[in-house]
């Protein structure tokens, strides 16, 4: 063995795909990228994640208590990439990344048409916010682009480095 410096224990970690969150405040719709977020609950479906208190769409989170997670696949990885290196604050992300927002059902923040799944969530726990940022968000209504066929995620290992969704694996259930 040989020691690893714990700054890098999070690429080993890492839960799940690169994601982008959507939210909604005062008329104008933001987007930032995460990769901070894990399943708490299969049903109903509960979403931990991190926000920053320095994301411009931290204040919008706080303040309508809703979002939406629009998953992206390989193909948006630079565009995913260009999201996470600007500021709403500075920017209409939607416009100068040519992202096409679609009304959500459920929740105020827009879907994301280029993406092929996208989660309206409500926030249901804020007791680890002031804390560790973290939001305990609830998927009220989920959507998926039946034309994009069989999508690869990405998953950030830091510094500029992903890794892209790989082969499935079907194991025996039963096998113990």
């Amino acid at each position: 063995m040989q020691e690893l410096p714990l700054s890098k224990v999070y690429q080993l970690l890492e839960p799940g795909p690169v994601v982008l969150l959507t939210t909604a405040d005062k008329g104008r719709a933001n987007v930032m990228t995460m990769s901070w977020h894990m399943m708490v609950e299969f049903e109903p479906p509960l979403v931990a994640c991190v926000v920053s208190g320095n994301d411009y769409s931290y204040a919008a989170l706080r303040a309508t208590g809703e979002c939406v997670i629009a998953v992206p696949a390989v193909e948006l990885a630079t565009l995913v990439v260009q999201v996470g290196n600007s500021s709403g604050s500075k920017i209409d992300k939607f416009d100068a990344f040519a992202l096409t927002p679609l009304p959500a059902q459920r929740v105020a923040a827009p879907l994301i048409a280029e993406c092929f799944a996208n989660l309206e969530c409500k926030v249901t726990d804020t007791d680890l916010v002031n804390k560790y940022n973290l939001f305990v968000l609830e998927v009220v209504k989920a959507w998926i682009d039946p034309a994009q066929i069989n999508p690869k995620t990405i998953h950030h290992h830091g510094y500029g480095r992903f890794v892209v969704d790989g082969e499935m694996i079907t194991l025996d259930s039963k096998m113990r």
